[in-house]
């Protein structure tokens, strides 16, 4: 009998009133049902990322063929991930081009990116997010946001999803606006949609972490370990891989919709030095630290544009830096990754070290 109710279900489209009920009605706990729920939206509905080709998007794309046979990459110059997907050539700061490339999907995520630029961020960020708003509205999908922690600003203790608002940066004033734009349109009942929300980044293909840039690309060259500040402050680090695996699971699971969600990490957050000497057993080397105190960085920041536009986030390394995932560990059964296994992984596959 339970295989009849499946498959008649499967034939209804996502968003059905039939389907978003139809967990009430099981002979299962509410619980199982919304673990188990990708089997009902498998293979019936377009899932479209929108700013393909960043890290976060090829880890989702890479986890979407267990949801859908129905993938569509935009960006302005999509390329294939799986081998199979839809490519769709658009700008994200072009309302109609955004409308098209939406056109038929059921469930939207934006892991757009764009220039590391505070005034680039306040001229195109609130716009591509309008534009990915109305073409949302206008077909009637689902928007999963991958969202960062600027918007908080100076926090001490743990980030959790209940942390206010309250961004000390140009950058940070950006990410607080547009998340509070998408906030708004689902309070107004306007769309459907979640948040989530992860810390810095590590991880295999991660080329913008700076723990890979200053950590273990310094160590396997044999030079000195970089670190911003303190080399003894706790700071959570989310890896690439699980942020993929989370966001898209959030994006499949009905009732994680109209809400924030905080991606998976290891609670055990590691201090500068701790991370180091993992990662230096791991290459077989002596652990060297270089701290980087804010007067140096200042200094590098006069010759270099990245550095400069970097000065208004140190904040982030002169205290912990501390991200909670509890809500999602407690409504999910997810296997998230340990840093000792993280960075493992990521130097094998930066530098093919053996198992």
């Amino acid at each position: 009998m339970l295989k009849v109710i499946v498959k008649h279900f499967t034939t209804l489209p996502v968003n059905s009133c039939y389907l978003t009920g139809f967990y009430r009605y099981l002979p299962f706990n509410r619980r199982f049902y919304r673990s188990h729920s990708l089997l009902l939206l498998k293979n019936i509905a377009m899932q479209t990322i929108l700013g393909s080709g960043g890290t976060i998007a090829n880890n989702i794309a890479k986890e979407l063929p267990g949801y859908t046979e129905k993938i569509r990459l935009v960006s302005r110059h999509p390329k294939l991930v799986n081998g199979g997907e839809e490519l769709f050539p658009a700008d994200l700061t072009r309302k109609e081009e955004v409308i098209k490339a939406v056109e038929g999907s059921e469930i939207v995520y934006l892991t757009a990116g764009l220039p590391y630029n505070s005034k680039v961020w306040q001229e195109q960020w609130p716009r591509l997010m309008q534009n990915v708003i109305e073409a949302c509205k206008i077909h009637n999908a689902r928007l999963v946001f991958f969202d960062n922690v600027y918007s908080y600003g100076k926090v001490n203790g743990w980030m959790t999803e209940e942390t206010p608002f309250n961004p000390c940066s140009h950058k940070g004033e950006v990410r607080a606006r547009i998340a509070t734009m998408l906030l708004e349109e689902i309070k107004k009942e306007n769309l459907r949609a979640l948040i989530a929300r992860a810390a810095d980044f590590y991880g295999p293909d991660t080329n913008n972490s700076f723990l890979n840039a200053m950590v273990f690309d310094n160590l396997a060259k044999d030079k000195s370990a970089q670190l911003m500040i303190s080399k003894n402050l706790r700071h959570s680090l989310t890896f690439t891989p699980d942020a993929g695996k989370a966001t898209a699971l959030l994006g499949n699971n009905d009732f994680a919709y109209n809400q924030t969600w905080h991606l998976p990490i290891d609670h055990n957050a590691l201090t500068g030095r701790e991370i180091i000497k993992i990662a230096a057993a791991r290459l077989e080397m002596l652990p060297d630290i270089k701290v980087l105190p804010l007067w140096m960085i200042r200094m590098a920041s006069l010759f270099n544009p990245i550095i400069r536009e970097s000065l208004e986030m140190m904040y982030q390394y002169d205290r912990d830096y501390l991200f909670d995932s509890t809500k999602f560990d407690k409504a999910f059964k997810f296997d998230t990754v340990s840093y000792q296994e993280g960075i493992t992984r990521t130097l094998k596959s930066r530098y093919g070290l053996s198992s």
